[in-house]
């Protein structure tokens, strides 16, 4: 699967945004889905993860209350909608699919990764 992950942009601290990640092909249903970031500097970190079928999602205690996660299999779309926003939340926005029915955070499970979109929020 092939995935092409949009939204990021130049943000206020406290503003909002949603990335999205399309999938390409017939089998989006089949795979786990996760969003993970990186800033300038520092190592990968997972940011949040949904099922398959979107009825479970998992976030790490860093993300939890702000970023929620979830899926339309009809559009082959993941999202990761993202609430008051911090300077530290800064970094290129990676989406990523995984074989496995439930959320994922260890990075090396997921064989299929987006190319990223940069989110940058100025203080």
């Amino acid at each position: 699967v092939q995935l092409q992950a949009s939204g990021g942009g130049l943000v206020q601290a406290g503003d909002s945004l949603r990335l999205s990640c399309v999938a390409s092909g017939r089998t989006f249903s089949s795979y786990g889905m996760g969003w993970f970031r990186q800033a300038p500097g520092k190592e990968r970190e997972f940011v949040a993860g949904v099922s398959r079928s979107g009825s479970t999602t998992y976030y790490p205690d860093s993300m939890k209350g702000r970023f929620t996660i979830s899926r339309d299999n009809a559009k082959n779309t993941v999202y990761l909608q993202m609430n008051t926003l911090k300077p530290e939340d800064t970094a290129n926005y990676y989406c990523a699919a995984q074989p496995a029915m439930s959320p994922e955070e260890v990075a090396g499970v997921y064989d299929n990764w987006g190319q990223g979109t940069q989110v940058t929020v100025s203080s």
